[in-house]
């Protein structure tokens, strides 16, 4: 299938190698270098990236995902002080914070997150948002993340109910609605976010029926973005989505209430993950 002249993104790496230094100094990981973002470069260039907390290894095999499956390492609880050098270093005033699936910890590494984003608070004017698993349900390993009150949580859906048993075989659809219903139940003043990817085969009902799923259970933000196969044992490239087609899906998502949604073919749930909540300080 050949890729449409809009998905020719240019990556200037050169751009990148003074924050890959600094990163491979820390011991650090980053989701755009480990899922191969497409935006990386643009990223990196403004000083913005998504730190990958629990390590580079996940205990799942999500067949559209770059990360590496396998046997995690242990935890390294140096990781928030590291993170918050890297933070300083870079002087950010915005940062995402992720993770693999760590299904092999009795907590789903929340208590990791928790610290990170405890640490991270001590520094003014920084605005911390984390990218957080399912913790295999377990809402008392969300409730410890959501205790150190991040800005923003955000939980992707990543796609429709029907193509759950092909992508996400160790995931649940229900579940990943509870958890985004259950932050807004715990505070509603903490931004909820999601993200859905196009041209897995879904069809644009199963679409509709995603983004109303994810405004019931309380989501503020969303993200839609075009699939793109990140090596050739992944989940097969459907269709790419037409640009006009994400026009459409972000009308609709903005017409069921969404706060603020990005809706073209690169983007990703960490994109500009800073624009989302410009409009809304303080007012989830």
């Amino acid at each position: 299938m050949k890729k449409p002249p809009w998905l020719n993104k240019k990556v200037n790496l050169s751009l990148c190698r003074n924050l890959k230094v600094l990163f491979k100094d820390l011991g650090l990981y980053t989701v755009c270098q480990e899922a191969r973002c497409p935006n990386i470069s643009e990223c990196f260039s403004k000083g913005v990236a998504t730190f990958m907390i629990l390590g580079n290894i996940c205990t799942r095999n999500c067949r559209f995902c770059a990360i590496t499956k396998g046997i995690p390492k242990k935890v390294n609880f140096k990781e928030p002080e590291l993170v918050k050098i890297a933070v300083e270093k870079l002087k950010l005033s915005y940062v995402v914070i992720t993770s693999p699936t760590r299904d092999d910890l009795p907590d789903g590494g929340a208590t990791l997150f928790y610290l990170t984003v405890k640490e991270l608070k001590t520094l003014t004017s920084l605005k911390v948002e984390v990218l957080i698993p399912d913790f295999a349900g377990n809402l008392s390993s969300l409730e410890k993340v959501l205790r150190a009150y991040p800005d923003v949580v955000s939980h992707n859906i990543e796609t429709v109910a029907s193509l759950y048993p092909y992508l996400r075989s160790k995931a649940d659809y229900t579940r990943s609605l509870r958890v985004l219903r259950f932050i807004k139940d715990f505070d509603k003043r903490i931004f909820t976010k999601s993200g859905i990817m196009l041209g897995l085969g879904e069809k644009d009902e199963e679409v509709e029926k995603t983004l109303k799923d994810l405004k019931e259970a309380g989501c503020d933000f969303l993200s839609i973005g075009q699939y793109l196969p990140p090596s050739r044992d992944s989940w097969t490239l459907k269709e790419y989505v037409p640009i006009q087609k994400f026009f459409y899906w972000e009308r609709v998502a903005l017409k069921m209430g969404f706060k603020k949604v990005l809706s073209s073919p690169y983007v990703r749930s960490s994109y500009l993950a800073h624009t989302y909540t410009l409009t809304y300080e303080g007012n989830a």
